[in-house]
């Protein structure tokens, strides 16, 4: 499991940006597509919001791996 710490004046990261952030895509439109695509899902669930927004305690499954969000 990989996790991701948000900053401390940072509410949440959206869906895309956390892929694209990690380097899990290799671009934002890739992102887009694969999110679309519903290849994501978020605390158990498919999500297909590109940009959804992942807070403290989400974890997310994408391209065989959980990312939780610290």
């Amino acid at each position: 499991m990989t996790t991701f710490e948000l900053k401390p004046n940072q509410e949440y990261i959206e869906m895309n940006k956390l892929f694209k952030f990690l380097g899990i895509v290799g671009t934002g439109g890739e992102a887009n597509m694969r999110i679309m695509d519903g290849e994501a899902w978020v605390n158990g669930v498919e999500d297909t919001r590109k940009r959804r927004k992942l807070r403290k305690g989400d974890k997310v499954e994408f391209d065989g791996q959980v990312i939780e969000i610290q």
